[in-house]
């Protein structure tokens, strides 16, 4: 480039010598071949500074050093911070990758990870807790205020008495059970950026973790609640002193168990146990070899277990029987959960709500219930 310049201004000061000695030249000849060597003069200087404008660095390697900078990039590799910013750039406003990021190679699903980011399915998948089934079985009421059971232990009786004779007048003693208030209450707070950013999914999980945490609190105080800032439960009642039978899961335990269930609770009356418990009757069998356990299928194809005829119901409220097992501690019941009554004076109501000093978005479920055995003839325990 250079030595065109060179050459081109040699060129102009022959013309200018021929000019100034006056010899005899084509004017017009002289001007056309002026006017080229101008242009072509022009397009050179153009060229040179658009090639200074232009910052140059060092390739080393497969690495880029920036003049002045000591800055090193790495010129090829989907995993780099400048190719990532240059897909976005392609994917947003569709600049084409530089050269320089791009690389002779062929793109495998292996590398499909590093180019594209993933897709977040809408679902959250959580581990699933075993609620729902003590819940429908019980005597459901919602009395405001303290709700009173009346009860009797004495019923009269009927006498045969001679012709013109009479019978003794009988007297009906009555007690009551009342039911107190215990608040039931389950809040979730997130932060309000959480809120704004999170899946759809999150929300619809957060409210149906919410109610089932309620249902499993209401089910394991039914079942073993204390009666102090809580329902009741069913195995804190006084277990009539022949219907509390120390025993392991053995066949002839059951016959025991039944033995001592009274007849007037026979109809009803049900076997609750954990399915670990169960699952240990499964290989036994009676005196003729007909195995005490079985597991029939309904209409609908869920599975219904039974022991000697009785069906049982399965929850995780219980502690399942093993040898390490407490003495004295419950592995298993007859009951029949209508004598167990739950009273919700307030029932669950879901709110949602903002804390003004933090900007959390809580989600509040809250109930006030209580429930107490109200009829324990029922209630056949085994335990260790």
């Amino acid at each position: 480039m250079d030595k065109r310049l060179r050459e081109i201004m040699q060129r102009k000061q022959e013309i200018r010598s021929l000019l100034q000695a006056g010899g005899e030249i084509n004017l017009e000849e002289i001007q056309v071949e002026l006017t080229a060597l101008e242009a072509e003069e022009r397009s050179i200087e153009q060229r040179k500074e658009i090639a200074g404008k232009i910052t140059v660095g060092e390739i080393r390697g497969n690495q880029i050093i920036k003049p002045g900078e000591g800055e090193a990039r790495t010129v090829v590799g989907t995993g780099s911070t400048e190719y990532r910013k240059a897909f976005m750039d392609y994917v947003l406003k569709g600049t084409p990758v530089p050269a320089e990021l791009r690389s002779d190679a062929i793109t495998a699903t292996s590398d499909i990870g590093a180019v594209i980011p993933e897709t977040v399915l809408n679902t959250i998948i959580e581990t699933l807790e075993a609620t729902g089934m003590i819940l429908p079985l019980v005597t459901r009421t919602a009395y405001k205020g303290g709700l009173t059971i009346p009860t009797s232990s004495v019923k009269p009786t009927a006498s045969w008495v001679s012709e013109g004779a009479t019978s003794d007048k009988q007297k009906k003693t009555t007690g009551s059970i009342t039911f107190a208030y215990h608040k039931l209450r389950c809040a979730v707070a997130v932060t309000l950026e959480t809120d704004t950013m999170a899946l759809s999914a999150f929300e619809a999980t957060l409210i149906s973790n919410v109610t089932e945490a309620m249902v499993k609190s209401l089910e394991q105080a039914i079942i073993s609640g204390t009666g102090s800032g809580q329902p009741t439960g069913i195995l804190a009642a006084t277990v009539n002193s022949d219907q509390a039978i120390t025993a392991a899961p053995t066949y002839a335990n059951l016959i025991a168990a039944e033995a001592a269930l009274p007849l007037e609770y026979e109809t009803n009356a049900v076997w609750c146990m954990t399915k670990n418990t169960f699952m240990q009757f499964i290989a036994q069998v009676d005196t003729d070899g007909q195995p005490i356990a079985r597991v029939n299928y309904g209409i609908a194809g869920k599975p219904e277990r039974f022991l000697l005829g009785r069906q049982v119901v399965l929850c995780n409220y219980l502690d399942s029987y093993s040898s390490s097992l407490t003495t004295g501690d419950v592995w298993a019941f007859l009951f029949d959960f209508k004598d167990y009554v739950l009273n919700t004076n307030y029932n669950t109501t879901i709110k949602k709500y903002e804390d003004n000093d933090t900007d959390d978005l809580v989600t509040k479920a809250i109930m006030i219930a209580d429930g107490k055995v109200t009829d324990v003839n029922s209630l056949v325990t085994l335990i260790k």
